[in-house]
């Protein structure tokens, strides 16, 4: 085991000779402890994997003068791999995550719904953004903007998260006014999905769920990793992903990733060119204590593709009988611009001090600076009569965030003489500040939907919106997941937070405002464990989401409350390959933000309820065979509204319905293989245009497909999506505004792993 583990079994040697020295019996040395790192068997040529927990087994050591060392049928020095909640997925069934609980807990004995999308799910789909990787999961509707190359915007069970609740590595990543930040997915191990209210561990968030990327991290064996390609719209990009040890000692472990790319977009003269790279460093002085340092830089060039247009020519046909092409650059090609830089830097500390107590630190600081210029539609036709010519106005803006958070977490695990506990003690706090500059141009000059003339320019854009914007929250917390019996858990715990938003108005100082607000958030929840793999469970928690900012009348935004009573049943027969989940859930949510419709401001409504049920399946039924299956389901309506003939309608822009299923196999013998072949198809209900819910988005079915071939460290492969190319609108905000989705796109490879 030595020769092919030199330095897990140089730190074993150093473990087994203290208890040999002292004379002592130890058994089952804690993972907290002893744990170290190893990647997981590869499978094809995926990207190689990032981290996985080392257990030492059973073991009895006798001291001098005794008899000779006895080792358990394991053996001292055995390795057995178990899944990081932070590591990479053996195939796509994923068996832990540490998002619902902040703890390393089996997803079996998770009492919430949640879906893991590994990397090996994110390379077969060829997932270049979240909002791709994540078309196949429960619950969560990311393309409701449509084809937008500057972010990720998703609801999950109905409710908008993509501001507040898109997390990476387990601390937020607040998106608020035009300061949004995107993640690149070449970067990422594992996207981990939580549904429903997660504020009593993460104080922030809707009610639901959050989406937390997880990055790629140090690994304990070398590897090297390149990949090229190019595809649709002259997308051409080049990757590399290396690391592994980086010292003969065994303490300093390495991982450097970065991918570039540059081609056009389905909208004429509209680029999406990107830089990213991430260098991180994982310290291991000893078996107790770990520090990982992450970071990454990213440069975006790209423009406004998700192209404000209106319902007659797109939904429906316009007067004319026509459809406004998908290309057409509503922002005028060579004024439409979008760029955007973002870094990040931080480390995750670890320490155990026994098999008890383990401390660990959280720390990042993140900071994005962006700009946009462009002409933006929303307006509908300058030409009502005929509708051939769409009006514009200009809208510019400069945003720069800076995001310092840090999380304190003590955990315990314990037996009081009675139960099994896992207690987590955390204090966390986090500082936004954003600086944003908006301006715009009234009116714009008019655009041709069939014979567009690009270059017209008018007067500069005039400033109507200087902020600077802060936002602090202190959260105190406390979570006990407590095994009442061998197979019944409870989960319980608590949180207290104190808020702080204020808006500097730098047009008119006499408009500042600001607020403060505190609020404690709970969650109970039972699961029980059959041996045969069964575990229904049933729960309830609440949310609490302090909002930036403030309305059109410059009044700062309430906090948005939410709770969630949710029941559901997992399975996963153990051995068998495959993880079952059905869920069934009711939310409330209050101080619900929704956008003013032809403005840049938003509003809070009132109440909304969210009721539906969802199903997941993921599977390795053969050899080389994985299928991921999902459906969802609710019923969403307003509750309470200002506005009384709203009451009982759809939120605008929301489906409330939507499958998926998606297949991939892999020859495994014989003279074809690693020839695989796989695909998918995604169906997405209708939604509405309008509050009255009089214009409706009509449903639409999407094909995806792909080929490849692995050969020694070699793949090839070819993925399409929407393969039909189908033209559809993927949401409308309202009757001036709505979304082509994306047209077809066909994406080529080669990688080559050693």
């Amino acid at each position: 085991m030595c020769d092919h583990l030199p330095i897990t079994c140089w730190k074993q040697r150093n473990v087994v000779a203290g208890i040999a020295l002292a004379g002592v019996s130890l058994a089952s040395l804690s993972v907290g402890a002893f744990a170290q790192e190893a990647t997981s068997p590869r499978r094809g040529i995926t990207n190689p994997p990032a981290e996985a927990s080392v257990q030492l087994e059973t073991l009895t050591v006798e001291g001098q003068g005794g008899p000779a060392a006895s080792v358990a049928p394991s053996a001292a020095a055995a390795v057995r791999r178990i899944e990081s909640p932070t590591g990479p997925v053996d195939g796509y069934v994923a068996t832990r995550s540490a998002t619902a609980t902040k703890t390393n807990t089996p997803l079996i004995e998770t009492p919430q719904s949640i879906t893991v999308v590994g990397r090996e799910q994110i390379d077969a789909q060829k997932a270049q953004t979240l909002t791709q990787a994540t078309q196949y999961v429960p619950g969560l509707y990311s393309g409701t903007f449509g084809a937008d190359s500057r972010i990720d915007y998703f609801t999950l069970r109905g409710f908008v998260a993509s501001d507040y609740g898109l997390y990476r590595d387990g601390l937020q990543l607040l998106n608020f006014g035009f300061g949004y930040f995107k993640v690149d997915t070449f970067g990422l191990e594992r996207i981990e999905i939580l549904r429903g209210p997660a504020a009593v561990l993460f104080g922030a968030g809707t009610p639901g769920g959050l989406i937390n990327q997880v990055t790629k991290r140090p690994t304990l064996d070398p590897f090297g990793y390149v990949e090229v390609g190019g595809g649709s719209f002259g997308q051409v990009y080049g990757a590399f992903d290396i690391g592994g040890p980086a010292d003969d000692s065994g303490h300093w472990f390495y991982r450097l990733t970065g991918i570039g790319h540059t081609g056009g977009t389905q909208v004429d003269g509209a680029p999406d060119d990107r830089v990213y790279i991430a260098p991180a460093f994982t310290y291991k002085p000893d078996g107790a204590t770990k520090i990982t340092f992450l970071s990454s830089y990213q440069h975006d060039n790209t423009a406004v593709t998700s192209n404000f247009l209106p319902y007659s020519g797109t939904v429906r046909p316009n007067l004319g009988g026509l459809r406004i092409s998908r290309a057409l650059n509503v922002g005028d090609i060579g004024l439409n611009t979008f760029t955007r830089d973002q870094a990040y830097a931080g480390y995750e500390f670890e320490h155990a001090f026994d098999e008890t107590w383990t401390i660990r630190q959280n720390l990042r600081y993140s900071f994005l600076e962006s700009f946009q210029n462009s002409y933006i539609g929303q307006l509908g036709y300058s030409d009502p009569a005929t509708e051939t010519r769409l009006a514009r106005y200009q809208f510019r803006d400069s945003a720069k965030v800076g995001l310092f958070q840090v999380d304190n977490q003590a955990e315990a695990r314990f037996f009081d003489g009675f139960f099994k506990h896992d207690l987590l003690l955390g204090v966390d706090y986090k500082n936004y500040q954003l600086h944003d500059n908006q301006a715009s141009t009234f009116p714009g000059p008019d655009i041709s939907i069939t014979a567009p003339v690009y270059g017209m320019r008018v007067a500069s854009p005039t400033p109507y919106l200087v902020n600077a914007d802060s936002f602090t929250q202190l959260g105190l917390y406390a979570q006990d997941q407590i095994k009442l019996t061998d197979r019944l858990t409870l989960v319980i715990g608590g949180r207290q937070d104190f808020a702080d938003n204020r808006v500097q108005d730098r047009l008119t100082p006499a408009n500042s405002n600001g607020r403060s607000d505190n609020a404690f958030t709970y969650r109970t929840a039972f699961i029980y464990n059959y041996d045969f793999g069964l575990a229904p469970y049933i729960s309830y928690s609440t949310s609490f989401q302090p909002q930036i900012g403030s309305d059109a009348n410059n009044i700062a935004f309430k906090p948005e409350t939410g709770d969630q009573i949710e029941g559901g049943v997992k399975f996963e027969p153990p051995g068998a390959g495959y993880f079952l989940t059905l869920a069934g859930f009711d939310i409330h949510r209050d101080n619900v933000l929704t956008p003013v419709p032809n403005t840049f401001f938003q509003s809070q409504i009132g109440q909304v309820r969210s009721t539906g049920f969802e199903a997941q399946f993921t599977a390795t039924l053969a050899e080389g065979l994985n299928v991921v299956a999902a459906y969802t389901i609710y019923g969403l309506t307003v509750e309470k509204s200002a506005d009384p003939s709203t009451i009982g309608k759809v939120p605008v822009s929301i489906p409330e319905d939507f499958a998926s299923l998606f297949l991939d196999y892999t020859v495994p013998t014989g003279d074809l293989r690693g020839f695989g072949f796989g695909g998918g198809v995604r169906y997405i209900g209708r939604s509405y245009a309008d509050t009255l819910n009089t214009l409706r988005v009509p449903e639409y079915v999407l094909f995806d497909a792909q080929v490849h071939y692995n050969w020694d460290r070699w793949r090839f492969a070819v993925n399409a999506t929407n393969i039909a190319d189908r033209r559809f609108v993927s949401s409308c905000q309202s009757g001036l505004s709505c979304f082509y989705g994306d047209a077809r796109r066909v994406l080529a490879s080669v990688a080559y792993k050693w």
